[in-house]
């Protein structure tokens, strides 16, 4: 079997089933803390060191701790800036937050045993043991590269993670759903309305709005704050296109042919072998289950050498979930790539062969060679189209990067130079941007916060240094600058009149909503009295909490309406920015039949939310006492330097 899918296995079966501990700590932790306002709340003291972000039970959470912890956890991820600071935040909450789990379990007596360690890493990555002996070779390898934390780390991450398990399982495993709160919840979720209807949308008013000349002067004068005009500048730029110069650009196939004697190495193509397999697992189980599990694989091994469909077993049968959908294809295998025991045997097989039952560490396998290829190198023909590009590149941006150079000097020469003349010696395009402020797009040119910021630093005339965009390197040079200043009506006409229309049309539907709510409340049907105001008035099918209502949207917006009674009309509500009003038609109770077939979900569901509250409360009585004994506090001005960015 594969290593990807030996690891993908292993995160999806082990990594699963220790969620509650390292998972718990380094992620899950995330979520408890959203349902807790304000952990840097309250009167919490600085510290002493101006390094130390907190100090929790005498240990020290510092700034570089989290620094740490937060480009661990982003490896291999850019994190934009803008987000950095929350990410920050968010970190140092999960490193407090253990530190004042380790600090309560040392003042419990409870302690993570050498071999609850040891058991839980082999859960984890039991091919680092063999007959239960460690191979530190194969485990420092595979914590590495699977994990992406040195040992130490991922040790100290295992006993974080038992610590905060066991503190799960102190605070959780006595909470219970009872009969009741199941019964209760299914009928919650199951039961049914229907309503009568009548959307007001403001955007359909609108166009019909048409304000007389003074109405619009007035309206534009209430508002004269709203409509300022920022400073423009229009401005022409010389710019090397790189798609124009690539277009110009030849590659000789001299250059071709010695790019593929230099890196025959890349082309070369080992022993492959293209697989489809039937996975019965057998991971977890016991002595007499697998017993079963192999009486089954024989069976169905039995139908595939008999001629029957393999891909239409695999889809049936097999327990590799990323595979069997495509009737079991891992597509095309190399050495070194299988664990030993399917590498043997698909290698070994003919070209449309069938294995016997192949047994490994994941369970039973049946394997299929649909193809075979001896190792070899490509030739220059099979790789000269992906060669191409590459020498094209390389041409382009050292050709680019020439012109770009001498752009720089000749501006360095002279920053007044007339740049039709610059354009012209370089064979550089020139082009015009139109008036605009430091915020908008420069047209073809696309949005770029560097020419923006220069174009509005640059005197008329004066031309900038070359600066790099999307489509190449360009010159630019302000042409007329339009001071900022107070619109007139004549400049910002459109913009009025939309906003205009907006307001009112918004006016107009709230209007009509609490017109329609009165009659309807007064007696008069609510399909007729939306008809007498230009209105429709809709039926819908019935749905339930969780499901949606035609252009309403989802049912969650008027929640209300399942405890209104039949013929009941609702107040006014906005929702999505229209203006709604309906009744209630009929009530739909919950289907005793399919009680039973919801019960453990809900009974499950439950029971988490339950759990999950509890230790979120847990959590803020830990955190409140530590701070009230002096044990937690907090320095603010190392907080605010780590989360400025948020």
């Amino acid at each position: 079997m594969l290593k990807s899918i030996q690891q993908r296995d292993l995160d999806r079966n082990r990594w699963i089933k220790i969620s509650m501990t390292v998972i718990l700590v380094l992620i899950c932790v995330s979520m408890v803390i959203t349902l807790i306002p304000g952990l840097f709340g309250g009167p919490s003291t600085g510290t002493d060191n101006p390094d130390n972000a907190a100090m929790v039970g005498g240990q020290a959470v510092t700034a570089v701790d989290v620094q740490q912890r937060l480009d661990q956890m982003s490896r291999g991820q850019t994190i934009p800036e803008m987000m950095r600071g929350l990410y920050a935040h968010e970190v140092l909450d999960q490193m407090i937050f253990q530190r004042a789990m380790d600090y309560e379990a040392q003042r419990l007596s409870m302690e993570v045993t050498p071999g609850e360690e040891r058991q839980r890493i082999e859960e984890i990555l039991p091919t680092a043991f063999a007959n239960g002996v460690w191979l530190k070779d194969e485990y420092v390898n595979q914590v590495e590269t699977r994990t992406g934390m040195t040992v130490p780390e991922f040790e100290e991450a295992i006993r974080q993670g038992l610590v905060a398990e066991k503190f799960h399982h102190l605070v959780t495993d006595g909470i219970t759903v009872s009969p009741a709160e199941v019964q209760d919840e299914f009928r919650r979720r199951n039961e049914k309305i229907t309503i009568q209807y009548a959307l007001i949308k403001p955007s359909e008013i609108a166009p019909a709005i048409q304000p007389t000349d003074e109405q619009l002067a007035a309206y534009f004068k209430q508002n004269l704050a709203k409509y300022q005009i920022p400073e423009k500048r229009s401005a022409q730029y010389a710019l090397l296109d790189l798609a124009t110069l690539r277009a110009h650009t030849q590659i000789s196939d001299d250059a071709i042919q010695a790019y593929y004697n230099q890196h025959l190495a890349d082309y070369k193509v080992p022993d492959s072998v293209h697989v489809e397999h039937i996975l019965f697992k057998t991971v977890g189980k016991t002595d007499a289950e697998v017993a079963e599990i192999k009486k089954q694989a024989e069976a169905v091994l039995k139908q595939a050498k008999s001629g029957a469909n393999f891909e239409a077993l695999a889809r049936k049968y097999s327990q590799d979930d990323a595979s069997k959908v495509k009737g079991g294809d891992l597509g095309w295998i190399v050495k070194g790539q299988t664990v030993p025991e399917f590498q043997d045997v698909a290698f070994s097989l003919p070209k449309g062969a069938i294995s016997d039952l192949v047994k490994t560490q994941y369970g039973f396998h049946i394997i299929k060679v649909l193809d075979k290829q001896t190792a070899r190198t490509k030739t220059l023909e099979e790789v000269r189209s992906s060669i191409l590009p590459i020498l094209l590149d390389q041409k382009v941006n050292a050709e680019a990067d020439s012109i770009a150079t001498q752009m720089a000097d000749a501006v360095r020469q002279s920053d007044r130079q007339p740049i039709t003349d610059l354009a012209k010696k370089l064979n550089l395009d020139v082009g015009d941007v139109p008036p605009v402020s430091i915020t908008d797009p420069f047209g073809a040119l696309g949005t770029s916060q560097d020419v923006s910021q220069m174009l509005f630093e640059l005197h008329v005339g004066e031309l900038s240094a070359p600066l790099h965009v999307d489509k190449g390197y360009l010159v630019i040079t302000p042409k007329q600058i339009v001071p900022a200043h107070q619109a007139t009506l004549a400049e910002v006409r459109p913009r009025v009149l939309s906003d205009y229309q907006q307001e009112k049309s918004v006016e107009i539907a709230q209007a009509k909503a609490n017109e329609l709510a009165k009659s309807a409340e007064g007696g008069e049907p609510l399909d007729k009295a939306a008809k007498a105001l230009g209105l429709t008035a809709k039926s819908s099918p019935s749905f339930s909490r969780n499901g949606t209502v035609g252009d309403i949207g989802t049912a969650d917006q008027i929640e209300s309406a399942f405890t209104m009674k039949v013929g009941q009309v609702s107040a006014p509500k906005e929702v999505g920015g229209n203006w709604l009003v309906y009744s209630v038609v009929a009530h739909e109770s919950a289907n005793p039949d399919d009680f039973a077939k919801q019960k453990a979900e809900i009974e499950q569901q439950l029971l988490q939310t339950k759990q999950s509250a509890a230790f979120a409360a847990f959590r803020t009585a830990l955190e409140d006492r530590l701070k009230q004994e002096g044990k937690l506090t907090i320095n603010a001005d190392v907080v605010q330097r780590l989360t400025h960015q948020s």
